[in-house]
């Protein structure tokens, strides 16, 4: 279990949360006032950290959402092997093949080190 519940009147833009099993990064919310017989409503949009896709959801402020827990780490690039590197943590010493983004292609270079995050045992590249 790599997510946390959380009510939806506790999350903030630029934060994380799961819509459709997917970890999305919070771009913006609104919420409405509370009606004669019913409570508040939230509006939550979002852009999927893995795949890029616009998300949104409209709940009562009330309502619980699971939040991913996001863990970014620092690693070094060991070998660049077609579409994927070969990354070493530099914590734990674990390697592993991450796919490259586009933005980063021409950046990556052996012995760079980088910056990664780990959100639902999937990995991504964030800053070189």
């Amino acid at each position: 279990m790599s997510w946390q519940q959380s009510d939806i009147r506790s999350l903030k833009v630029n934060r994380y949360v799961l819509m459709d099993d997917e970890p999305c990064r919070i771009t913006s919310m609104s919420t409405s006032k509370p009606g004669k017989h019913g409570e508040a409503k939230a509006r939550v949009e979002g852009v999927g950290i893995f795949d890029g896709q616009k998300r949104s959801f409209v709940h009562p402020v009330s309502h619980k959402v699971k939040v991913p827990i996001i863990d970014k780490r620092s690693a070094q690039v060991l070998a660049i092997m077609g579409n994927e590197v070969q990354l070493m943590d530099m914590v734990t010493y674990e390697t592993f093949n991450v796919p490259i983004p586009d933005e980063f292609r021409n950046d990556l270079a052996e012995g760079k080190e980088i910056q990664y995050l780990i959100a639902m045992d999937r990995k991504k590249i964030t800053r070189v």
